[in-house]
């Protein structure tokens, strides 16, 4: 179906129209996944929830501004894609998913997160990036078992101290944010791998060398006048990471992060390891 057909059947509410925006999904998939991506939806059918045995849900690159409350009923539910859409807000009954292990939030419309997004404890992947968040949500470093934090293209200015309390993080993308330092919790973090502050207005980085398990940082397109110190055998992308001792004149180059260096694609493109 094209998505002009899509997108006009897509205003109709009717069962029938919604089933033809699905295909005639009436069971769920051997694999207990539903990938309704890019299908021009306005809402959710109701009845995709009583496939309770789901596992992985995508529904990226809609049109939903909200969930019905029956969502409730898949407990099963690991991932859940719900970037590419006009969400303003996190709908409640997605804190309910308490087995959700990856999160998808990205490119929508949300300037907070709900205090009820610490019931999901089990999650270990959160993806925010491309909302209107200024400020990173506390209530994410209430999130005890995360590991990757992409919080990239916002407008945050400054990082709570209280997420140094997350020690299972290994990952966190900041790029294309408002920040004018280099965030002093990150610091205190001994724990993070990969530190992605790329696209910043950093002028000054302080010494990483201190940080045992750091393995790549990536500070490219700030104005700093210096390099961040590390221990030896850490990757470092952007002015004059390859040069030792640092440069006494500003006219280094500007190395290019790799395909594989930069953060991964949204669910759409299936490239998340799972």
């Amino acid at each position: 179906m094209g998505n002009s057909l899509k997108a006009i059947v897509a205003f109709v509410p009717s069962t029938k129209c919604q089933k033809y925006l699905l295909e005639d999904l009436e069971e769920m998939p051997v694999d207990k996944t539903v990938d309704l991506s890019g299908r021009q939806m306005r809402r959710l059918p109701v009845h995709i929830c009583s496939f309770r045995e789901l596992v992985k849900l995508y529904l990226s690159d809609n049109n939903l501004n909200h969930l019905p409350s029956e969502l409730e009923q898949l407990q099963n539910l690991q991932i859940l894609a719900l970037d590419f859409n006009n969400f303003k807000a996190l709908p409640l009954v997605v804190c309910t998913l308490k087995q959700l292990c990856i999160l998808y939030l990205g490119n929508n419309k949300l300037c907070s997160l709900p205090l009820e997004l610490r019931l999901l404890q089990n999650l270990k992947t959160l993806w925010i990036e491309s909302n209107c968040l200024q400020n990173l949500p506390e209530v994410v470093c209430e999130l005890s078992l995360l590991k990757t934090l992409h919080a990239g293209s916002n407008s945050l200015r400054t990082l709570p101290p209280q997420l140094q309390c997350l020690q299972e993080l290994r990952t966190i993308w900041l790029s294309g944010n408002l920040l004018s330092e280099f965030p002093p919790v990150l610091l205190d973090m001994p724990f993070l791998e990969v530190i992605d502050v790329d696209r910043n207005s950093i002028r000054f980085f302080p010494s990483l060398a201190h940080l045992p398990g750091l393995k790549l940082v990536i500070y490219d397109h700030n104005p700093c006048r210096n390099a961040p110190k590390v221990a030896k055998g850490v990757r470092r992308v952007g002015r004059w990471s390859e040069e030792t001792p640092e440069p006494r004149k500003r006219s280094g180059a500007v190395i290019e992060i790799t395909l594989d260096e930069k953060p991964l694609l949204p669910p759409a493109a299936k490239t998340e390891a799972e």
